[in-house]
């Protein structure tokens, strides 16, 4: 780690052992964000699920809890605020898989099996109408875990993750041919761990770590012509801490926001940002515990985070998020 890497570590370090309790009250008048609990997730608590949301229905599956990898699949309502078991992934128990939508169908593919020590390449469809999963090609790319995915109405996408070293390629899956094509143009940082929102035809990507180092470039990637774009870096404005790992993200009304993760310890901070505006501004932090290897759930006006570890701990609660009012203890 380069001497900038690390004064930055010892002064982030300070300032989030302000953040450290998950019930914060001190957070100043301007700082909004209400975390309500919802229902716990009916099985086993884990961390490194894989997570997509289609229409009002969030889908999840997969994941790890200290001793046991999963294959397990499960869908949470969020008009009923209640859970519900699908048909189990075929592919091998996993965890860091990766996921997708295109148009009405989930994906789920690549991931870790430590059971064997093995990265893996396969993915799977997963069909709402019929519940059922079919068999798709092999990830284009080295098998891997760590990686980040999003999709449009014609295309999947999935990039970074780790193979034995960190990765920056990024390939598209079209559903038409059933075939993966490496697209070019990505000038950011290899990176595991990070994360992705998209707002519109934009996806923007950022945080993660490489070789120990969390990486501060933000990019947006426009789905109509797949062309990136290098934002403003994470860390230009120094009352912000955008930067971590393992963290989730998810979109609310036109805004992205990346919450909980890891630096140097489990977070529970949370962050918004304004594409307008090119800023981000701090929120309530996550209720509960810190937490990382969290899964996200969101439809663009409502999300939720599920999940995670903080530690050794393993969790299973379920929080939904308002951003724009303000913590009320009593709805935890």
């Amino acid at each position: 780690m380069n001497s900038k890497s690390a004064i930055r570590l010892l002064y982030f370090g300070a300032v989030m052992a302000l953040f450290s309790s998950c019930n914060n009250d001190d957070d100043g008048d301007d700082t909004l964000g209400n975390w309500v609990k919802k229902s716990t997730f009916n099985e086993e608590a884990r961390s490194s699920s894989t997570a997509f949301t289609i229409g009002s229905i969030g889908y999840m599956g997969t994941g790890y809890d200290g001793s046991d990898y999963y294959k397990d699949f499960w869908a949470y309502d969020m008009d009923t605020n209640s859970w519900q078991q699908l048909s189990d992934f075929p592919g091998i128990e996993r965890s860091s898989a990766v996921s997708f939508v295109i148009g009405n169908d989930g994906y789920i593919g690549t991931g870790y099996n430590g059971d064997s020590n093995e990265e893996l390449s396969d993915f799977y469809k997963y069909e709402v109408g019929t519940n059922s999963w079919t068999a798709i090609a092999d990830f284009g790319g080295s098998a891997r875990y760590a990686a980040v995915g999003f999709g449009s109405d014609s295309y999947g996408y999935v990039g970074t993750g780790y193979d034995g070293s960190d990765k920056k390629d990024f390939w598209r899956y079209n559903p038409t041919s059933d075939s993966w094509e490496e697209i070019f143009g990505f000038g950011g940082d290899k990176r595991r761990d990070g994360v992705t929102f998209t707002i519109g035809d934009e996806v923007y990507l950022g945080t993660g770590i490489s070789n120990g180092v969390y990486e501060l470039d933000f990019w947006s990637f426009n789905l109509n012509t797949e062309v990136w774009t290098q934002l403003e870096d994470i860390d230009e404005d120094d009352d912000d801490y955008v930067y971590r790992s393992n963290a989730v993200a998810f979109t609310i009304d036109g805004k992205g926001y990346i919450a909980c993760g890891e630096y140097s310890g489990s977070l529970s901070t949370v962050y918004e940002y304004t594409p307008s505006t090119e800023t981000w501004k701090e929120k309530t932090p996550f209720e509960l515990y810190a937490r990382r290897d969290a899964i996200a759930f969101s439809d663009g006006a409502r999300a939720f985070v599920a999940l995670g570890r903080n530690g050794t701990l393993y969790l299973d609660d379920n929080m939904e998020f308002f951003p724009n009012e303000e913590q009320d203890d009593d709805d935890n």
